[in-house]
């Protein structure tokens, strides 16, 4: 059963810890209910502990600021939130250290897909649910974990080859294109299902060739690194494809820089996915051709989960959030004004 407590010497610690700076971030504000450091009447709130995988992009800051204004105390939760700054040995440590804490549930969003069995197996022994989040894990008994919430990253990548080939037919353009690929953080569920989801639609068109494809680890900086790479290596580069946006402004960068052009208007047929508000943006400004939406708002479902979970209700395995595309044709100019991230 999950407990409804947080000892005063772990708090205690914890926050001493934080405001060290050794790592731990908790989220401590005036509003929550601490006093000296220590959690006051923590039976009436659920104590949530939190391993983010980092800050690496504008998409997963959105998601992090989801949770932190969903799981407040005003809504009945106290949060523990940790950031392993893209190292999943840090997200180890965060997991046990919220074990030994003996918070209520953990939510964890994976660096990557293995090596998660036997921390699992120690959360699952403690009586605490986990809810993995975003990226998934590959576990040999997935009773280990309560249930997933996110993407259809396949799906994304999918949509975004069949994208291609419509565009390419509308706009009257022969189906021999040279293609690269600026993948994501190699082993993460994202960079997984949107690279398989892609190559899946480039099976079926026999003029598709992908001259290249390398990690820009899902950063600006890594983006334009890779992209110029290719621009240095390649004559012939008619597509790119950019497993999340913070890379692609990095591509665009290195595109722009090189003297060649990108967009609707321009040599370079450019494929993002996020769709955060500053991609949407570049696609305004010509800078784009289209981005598959991954919705990073996934506070308020699993808050539902574990409402649901507390009143001793079953929940799905799997539960993906909605999403949609963009592409140049829109009236994106509107479709900012009314975007949340």
């Amino acid at each position: 059963m999950a407990r409804k407590f947080v000892c005063a010497f772990c708090v205690s610690l914890l926050f001493a810890i934080a405001a060290a700076g050794c790592g731990i971030s908790g989220r401590f504000t005036k509003e929550e209910p601490l006093h000296n450091g220590i959690l006051q009447d923590d039976n009436d709130f659920i104590v949530v502990g939190y391993s983010q995988i980092g800050s690496e992009s504008d998409w997963r800051s959105a998601n992090t600021q989801s949770f932190k204004e969903t799981l407040t105390p005003q809504n009945g939760y106290y949060l523990l939130y940790e950031d392993a700054q893209q190292k999943q040995e840090n997200q180890l440590k965060s997991v046990r250290n919220f074990i030994l804490q003996e918070v209520d549930y953990i939510v964890l969003d994976p660096v990557v897909e293995s090596g998660w069995d036997t921390v699992l197996a120690e959360a699952k022994d403690a009586g605490i649910p986990v809810i993995i989040v975003d990226r998934q894990v590959v576990v040999e008994d997935d009773s280990l974990y309560t249930c997933w919430v996110g993407s259809n990253f396949q799906k994304q990548g999918e949509r975004a080859g069949e994208w291609l080939a419509a565009y390419l037919e509308s706009q009257g353009r022969p189906d021999n294109v040279n293609i690269v690929t600026v993948q994501g953080t190699v082993g993460s569920t994202a960079q997984i299902g949107r690279t398989k989801g892609f190559r899946k639609v480039l099976s079926k068109h026999r003029g598709w060739k992908m001259l290249d494809s390398q990690s820009g680890e899902f950063t600006q900086a890594k983006g334009q690194e890779v992209m110029k790479y290719f621009l240095d290596t390649y004559d012939d580069i008619d597509v790119v494809v950019s497993e999340n946006d913070n890379m692609t402004f990095g591509a665009v960068e290195a595109i722009e820089a090189s003297g060649k052009t990108c967009g609707p208007d321009g040599e370079m047929i450019v494929i993002s996915f996020d769709a955060v508000q500053t991609a949407l943006q570049f696609m305004a400004d010509g800078r784009i051709n289209a981005d598959f939406e991954c919705n990073p708002l996934l506070g308020p479902l699993v808050r539902d989960i574990i409402e649901r979970l507390q009143k001793g209700e079953t929940v799905e395995k799997y539960q993906f959030v909605e999403e949609q595309y963009f592409d140049s044709s829109m009236d994106l100019e509107e479709i900012l004004k009314n975007r949340v991230y």
